[in-house]
């Protein structure tokens, strides 16, 4: 049975031999390097009463990493830098006007001045479920701090934008029950597919979309099975509707190998399996992938095609990929065979493990994907 029914989670670290106070230990030191250290710190305090998280790499506030930031507070009981980044998200990042009233601007200055005025629809889901944990383990407040309510609203839009003469368009392709790379886009991103997420939201969005997210769940796992290689694992950053990968080039370039976004499809997998359990074929993907990578860990430092054939590219994020590959661990049962599938799974994250945060100007990605999996493998990524 998964975590949703029992409400127990599993704890890897301790699985591969680690003891509590080291587990707890080494989390605290990433959560005070992440959040406080002056030199190496991804959030930041701004004014009195907001924060934001910064991609370090484009100095910018991002959707993804200010979502992020507040799930990781509402996991680690930090109330107060939580509603600081929800306080700056509202404030700066909200668009109450032209066709993308009620979502959120992708990028902001520091400033929080706006560098666009479209969404991306990783930043909505992350903002949603976040805000419905912290409603159920601090309770709602008023205004922006009535959490549930918040996160009831930013479903509705990203379900019913465009319907009824409302402007806009939809988060959601509403025929397959898709997410979007962006509203509009006839194309999606198989790491925004959060089966796990949408499994929630069935219960606690408004009743009129329940029935929507309890498909869209199903449908992303099914989506994620298939999309993924069967030999390798690997996944496109950007997919069509069908998985195959994106095989045209767009304006900003090509998206159809496994590169920087894809990464995060193991580590959703992962917390997919630990929160529901529910196969439909995209458990058995992130062992796959362990085992298409085999026993050199330098293979992380190489672009490939999604069957396996190497691209001539610089990887940018060879950390965060260590991070989400050690937290597809999540898949595998335990085992104390040294020839079982958890022999392979074991390896990763003793790998991940002994790899520090990453340091300097392309840390934000990273080091967002491996504190993730710290909270993940040591059974503090939990439903509330």
């Amino acid at each position: 049975m998964a975590a949703f029914e029992t409400k127990t989670y599993r704890n890897v670290f301790k699985e591969i031999g680690k003891i509590d106070a080291e587990i707890e230990k080494r989390l605290k030191d990433v959560v005070d390097t992440f959040f406080w250290d002056e030199e190496e710190r991804i959030y930041h305090d701004a004014g009195e009463d907001m924060g934001y998280l910064t991609d370090t790499g484009n100095n910018d506030a991002r959707t993804e990493g200010m979502s992020y930031g507040m799930m990781m507070c509402v996991q680690l009981d930090m109330k107060e830098q939580f509603d600081r980044i929800w306080k700056w998200a509202k404030t700066y990042m909200f668009m109450t006007e032209g066709d993308n009233e009620g979502y959120f601007a992708w990028s902001c200055e520091t400033t929080g001045k706006k560098n666009a005025d479209g969404p991306a629809p990783d930043g909505e889901e992350f903002f949603a479920m976040a805000l419905f944990f912290a409603s159920h383990r601090w309770g709602d407040g008023e205004g922006i701090f009535e959490y549930s309510r918040q996160a009831r609203e930013i479903l509705e839009a990203m379900v019913h934008k465009g319907e009824d003469g409302r402007k806009g368009c939809p988060m959601f392709n509403r025929e397959n029950g898709q997410i979007l790379f962006v509203p509009g886009m006839d194309f999606t991103d198989p790491s925004y597919h959060l089966p796990h997420f949408y499994e929630l939201f069935a219960l606690w969005a408004d009743e009129k979309d329940r029935e929507f997210f309890k498909r869209a769940a199903k449908v992303s796992r099914e989506y994620l099975a298939g999309c993924c290689h069967p030999k390798t694992g690997l996944n496109a950053e950007y997919a069509n509707f069908d998985g195959t990968p994106m095989d045209k080039e767009l304006p900003w370039g090509f998206f159809g190998n496994f590169f920087s976004d894809a990464y995060r499809t193991a580590a959703n997998i992962g917390l997919d399996a630990e929160w529901f359990g529910e196969d439909k074929g995209q458990i058995g993907v992130p062992l796959k992938m362990m085992k298409f990578f085999g026993t050199n860990i330098e293979a992380v430092r190489c672009v490939y095609a999604i069957d396996g054939t190497p691209i001539d590219k610089t990887v940018l994020h060879p950390v965060g990929l260590m991070a989400t590959m050690a937290q597809g661990a999540l898949t595998v049962p335990y085992s104390e065979d040294p020839e079982s599938d958890f022999a392979v799974a074991k390896r990763w994250v003793e790998w991940f493990w002994d790899q520090p945060l990453r340091k300097g100007v392309r840390r934000y990605y990273d080091n967002c994907l491996y504190l993730f999996a710290m909270l993940a493998l040591s059974g503090n990524y939990r439903i509330w």
